[in-house]
């Protein structure tokens, strides 16, 4: 639960299922994230060994995130979760209605 504590986290993880990306990519990706959020969260996911930042020998310098084999694994709790939120999300709303 600590890795998912993050207000960002889902999303970014949501975010590199479907492929690497670079910072900026994600960024857009991601809307209204400030840089600095997007930062820590990648700092924080690292860490945590959910994904991996490889960088490139260019000029600039290129860095690319990923999922790595441990956050593979978490990707099927990730949908769980996002199916079980589809699945109740028009019963919240009708709840709110009320």
């Amino acid at each position: 639960m600590q890795i998912l504590g993050s207000k960002w986290t889902f999303w970014v993880i949501g975010e590199l299922a479907t492929a690497p990306r670079r910072f900026n990519e994600l960024r857009r990706g991601l809307g209204n994230i400030s840089s600095k959020s997007l930062t820590d969260v990648l700092r924080f996911l690292e860490q945590a060994h959910i994904i991996k930042r490889q960088v490139f020998a260019t000029v600039p310098v290129t860095v690319e995130y990923s999922i790595t084999d441990k956050g593979k694994d978490f990707i099927q709790v990730y949908y769980t979760m996002h199916d079980w939120g589809e699945k109740w999300k028009s019963y919240i709303t009708q709840e709110n209605e009320n």
